[in-house]
């Protein structure tokens, strides 16, 4: 065993009756990367936000180099080398890159200090090879750029321990092996990272040691050599969980959506569409892949009629919808599942309950002549609770105290509930677990078998081969081809999320 620079002991949070975190230990060694798994709601990012002085433990202790560590806030933690990336970032949108990095470093920057600190960042950007406009701004930076902002800002902060919360849920295949770069340089130089995540590989990866939460408590730590992915699995949810699915072959020859020559502008110019092709038959799943910000959102909301369009037409069942409102797609047979879940996904101060009707509300048995019905709200809120395991079992608990990912499986939950025509599923895994993970995807799956059209959109690449029936790789706005799952490499796809067109027999290209 290594040096132990950080040690848990007994550490318990409660929320109320809710028992987050039951008497946990845990151990962090110098110059090693410890990864933190268990289902969504088994107390991971409590037990962390514990570590970085967001919440206060009502027993236990945290020890740091063998002393009594008092954490009181986030300060404090910074201020004993402690940095944290979480899942949701804490970025100030209208900001610039630097204006975040050095946001609440001192209480006067002047100009002077502020150059000094661009120096200063720039040269954490190239030890580390980030690639970031100091001068843009937040806002206008795709999902994976704001989450490099937010590791050059603990890096900046001088932390020598990093938590890292789901540090690759957003990243492409090349960005997670720039990634564990960095994270094998930082860990080299003697500092150690805790690592949330919910992929298995990657754990078995970059990880030394494992340890599992279940329901708040430790199932165990482990050498993560020493286990397989299957074993790391079982250990989460208690039971066998599938790694891999069977898919029936897609029986119909009938489209139910077609996007045809469609353009429509982005917020920058890699995320604007332009001249877009593409169709989904009834009972396939399509899978869209490619280097995020590249259009994959912009696509998903053009469907929704959430993006005029600038040319082009989208025909559902045959029919031209270029024009129709979200609302009367929602109507027609529509599911969606958006990107940010607390921003576009649900209304944080509602209930579960009612978040769960969102896209029905005023339609029976919610709503009879004009009437609100909020038994049938509760009555509906109970069974889908149950049904989609989201955790507590309250359907009448605010939609902001639950986890990231019960907050997801609501949204989950809502759209599937409806028993949708067309679903179009834009990273609809994002911060699950492994055994969430896998009932999302069976969802996805019996959708398919029921006769309805996917759109999956997601950034974990082998999500999208292991669930499609048929991918297209999306670059800069432009398909660059399509292709059946196994037919290609990872090194061909890679080169068409990178621009290059799939080229097809007798020299044409797709």
């Amino acid at each position: 065993m290594g040096e132990i620079i950080l040690e848990l002991k007994q550490v318990t949070k409660r929320f109320g009756h809710l028992i987050a975190n039951n008497k946990v230990d845990f151990t962090l060694e110098r110059g090693e990367v410890h990864a933190l798994l268990g289902e969504n709601g088994a107390g991971k990012t409590t037990l962390m936000n514990c570590l970085y002085g967001i919440y206060e433990a009502e027993e236990g202790e945290i020890l740091l180099h063998g002393q009594p560590l008092k954490l009181s806030n986030p300060k404090d933690a910074i201020a004993h080398n402690i940095g944290m990336v979480h899942q949701h970032f804490m970025l100030v949108p209208p900001l610039t890159v630097l204006q975040n990095i050095v946001l609440g470093q001192s209480c006067t920057i002047s100009p002077l200090n502020l150059a000094k600190a661009r120096t200063e960042v720039q040269a954490l950007c190239e030890k580390y090879h980030f690639q970031l406009n100091l001068d843009e701004r937040v806002a206008d930076l795709s999902v994976g750029a704001q989450q490099r902002v937010e590791l050059v800002k603990a890096l900046y902060r001088g932390a020598d321990i990093l938590i890292l919360d789901e540090p690759t849920a957003v990243l492409t295949p090349n960005e997670v092996d720039g990634l564990f770069e960095i994270l094998e340089q930082f860990v080299s130089q003697g500092k150690s990272i805790i690592i949330i995540s919910h992929k298995l590989w990657e754990v078995k990866r970059i990880s030394n040691r494992v340890t599992v939460l279940r329901s708040g408590s430790v199932v165990g730590t482990v050498n993560t050599a020493d286990v397989e992915q299957e074993d790391l699995a079982a250990m989460m949810v208690g039971k066998k969980v599938t790694l891999s699915y069977e898919k029936t072959p897609v029986q119909s020859k009938e489209d139910i959506l077609t996007l045809n020559n469609v353009s429509a502008a982005g917020p920058q110019r890699a995320s604007s569409l332009k001249h877009i092709s593409l169709h989904i038959r009834r009972g396939e799943i399509v899978g869209v892949a490619g280097v995020d910000g590249n259009g994959q959102l912009e696509l998903s909301q053009a469907i929704m009629g959430l993006l005029p369009m600038q040319e082009g037409t989208v025909s559902y069942n045959g029919q031209d919808i270029t024009h129709m409102p979200t609302r009367k797609r929602i109507e027609k047979g529509f599911a969606h599942i958006p990107e940010e879940r607390m921003t576009q996904g649900l209304v944080m101060n509602f209930s579960v309950s009612e978040n769960m009707i969102l896209n029905c509300y005023d339609r029976a048995p919610f709503t009879v002549s004009h009437i609100f019905q909020n038994k049938a709200v509760k009555d509906n809120g109970v069974k889908l609770v149950e049904e989609y395991d989201v955790r507590p079992r309250s359907p009448e608990a605010f939609a902001r105290s639950l986890s990231g990912g019960n907050q997801q499986k609501v949204i989950i939950a809502r759209e599937f509930s409806q028993n949708p025509k067309l679903v179009v599923a834009v990273q609809p895994t994002r911060g699950l677990d492994i055994g969430a993970s896998e009932f999302v995807h069976h969802k996805l799956l019996q959708a398919k078998e029921e006769g309805a059209g996917v759109l999956l959109i997601s950034a974990d690449l082998d999500e999208v081969l292991a669930v499609s029936d048929r991918v297209a790789v999306i670059n800069e706005g432009e398909i660059m081809g399509e292709f059946i799952p196994g037919q290609i490499d990872y090194s061909q796809i890679g080169l068409m999320m990178g621009g290059t067109r799939l080229e097809t027999k007798e020299g044409e290209t797709a």
